[in-house]
């Protein structure tokens, strides 16, 4: 049951508090409430933009005493909308950006409303990296606890088997530091398990020497040929390259002739973690798949990855994930029809092959259990009008059902708003059950719950 928060109770509040108030009434209350997902209007009755973990103790406080229902936002990211809520308290992280780097010790302490962009370009000032997903704007909290699959999975593995340490805020208020031997149980729930434990005012991450680095955008024809051949390069390549493949129509970018736009591509994204010779041995074998429609591979700091974005945007969008064990040339004419078909100005099939650092790390060493999955996709389709939604969700479901193979997992971070069903595929087996014991522990009222939820165990 929701509980309206009067501006009685938001005045007492804000007395409390460091950081900034934002109710209704206030100039930047629309920007403030804005995420990047497409789809929700949702007003809260205010957005609290702390500054520091105290704030973050007293709002969750607030939530506990008052019933309120309590949205965390980082980068605001979420498929499912998470980042906000309708009449809660949004407790807003944007303004902790601090960060801090042993340049010797290769570690760094980062504040949780830092985004992976902003973190890159810090890190990479002294040839350093940590890897996050593959987005300047999302924020290294949510993205960390989700897990974390980027640009550096198969060479240094998810962001969480780079996190060495946290401090965390349950439920009960408390600032705790979080790690292998203080809170050994949350710190395995965090590294995968979401949002449900708490929200992460810091992270202390191991940092990796990445003083040469190549990458960039390389557009291949997208036949089903192609398709396979681009997975199975992208599977008996180095661990240094990670790629990401979209198959696509070509949208109308100004580097691409006006005869392709609309037409079928794989728009893929190079990342070699590397010196520039071995890389170019590395990316040569995609090169020779098609004569390259685009090619904009090359040396560059590894922050050129995440280029600088501008405000917020929302789309709309119907989206499913899911692992695949592989894309052979049955697979790939699957692809190939199903895009042709459909009439959705943006629809897409994203590809990314994993392995690597990822796989190596033993399944029940984090929440994040999907270490043996090969092949993490993801469907997508855009919608401008409401009466559209369906159609393009049908669609989705239908494509994703002609896709699936014997790999029933889902990657926690690109859930929408789903099924109990799908969150529990994001945590199978012995992952679930653990998890569920341990939010019992730590909040078993489930205060935080705005998320793709594990309950706490009963009894």
């Amino acid at each position: 049951m929701l509980v309206n928060v009067s501006p009685v109770t938001i005045s007492r509040l804000r007395g409390t508090l460091t950081g900034r108030v934002i109710e209704p009434h206030d100039d930047g209350y629309d920007r403030a409430r804005t995420v990047y997902q497409g789809g929700f209007d949702r007003r809260p009755a205010a957005i609290i933009r702390v500054a520091d973990a105290a704030d973050v103790a007293r709002v969750i406080a607030f939530a506990r005493e008052t019933g309120a229902e309590l949205a965390v936002r980082g980068g605001g990211h979420s498929n499912a909308g998470h980042s906000v809520t309708e009449g809660g308290i949004v407790l807003d992280l944007r303004d902790l950006q601090a960060m801090d780097i042993d340049v010797e010790g290769r570690t760094a302490w980062a504040q949780g409303g830092l985004t992976a962009g902003a973190y890159t370009a810090q890190a990479g000032a002294h040839g350093l990296a940590t890897g996050f997903g593959d987005t300047g704007s999302v924020g290294i909290g949510g993205i960390t606890l989700g897990g974390g699959i980027g640009f550096l999975v198969r060479k240094h593995g998810l962001s969480i088997d780079n996190l060495l340490a946290a401090e965390l805020v349950t439920a009960d208020g408390e600032i705790r530091h979080v790690d292998a031997e203080t809170h050994p149980d949350l710190f395995w729930a965090i590294r995968g398990g979401g949002g449900n434990f708490g929200v992460a005012t810091r992270l202390r991450f191991r940092l990796h020497p990445l003083e040469s680095f190549m990458g960039g955008i390389l557009i291949l024809p997208a036949t089903p040929e192609v398709i396979a051949s681009f997975m199975a390069e992208a599977e008996a390549a180095p661990e240094e390259l990670s790629t990401i493949a979209n198959v696509m129509p070509a949208p109308p970018m100004p580097f691409l002739p006006s005869e392709l736009h609309g037409r079928l591509i794989i728009m893929a994204f190079m990342a070699y973690a590397g010196e520039a010779e071995a890389g170019e041995r590395a990316i040569a074998p995609f090169r020779a798949l098609a004569t390259p429609l685009a090619d904009m591979v090359q040396a560059m700091p590894y922050s050129g990855m995440f280029p600088p974005e501008g405000d917020v945007e929302p789309v709309t969008a119907a989206a499913q994930t899911m692992f695949m064990d592989s894309v052979d040339r049955d697979m790939a004419e699957t692809v190939v029809r199903y895009l042709e078909s459909s009439d959705a100005s943006m629809r897409a099939v994203q590809l990314r092959m994993l392995g690597g650092a990822m796989a190596r790390v033993p399944v029940d060493a984090t929440a994040f259990a999907h270490r043996h999955s090969r092949i993490m996709v993801n469907v997508a389709a855009f919608y401008e009008r409401p009466e559209d939604r369906a159609a393009r969700e049908a669609w989705v479901a239908e494509l994703a059902g002609a896709l699936r193979q014997s790999d029933a997992g889902a990657y926690v971070n690109f859930l929408g708003d789903e099924s109990e069903d799908r969150v529990r595929a994001a945590y199978p087996g012995s992952t679930w059950h653990r998890l569920a014991a341990i939010k019992a522990v730590y909040d078993p009222a489930n205060l935080f719950r705005l998320n793709q939820n594990i309950p706490p165990a009963i009894g």
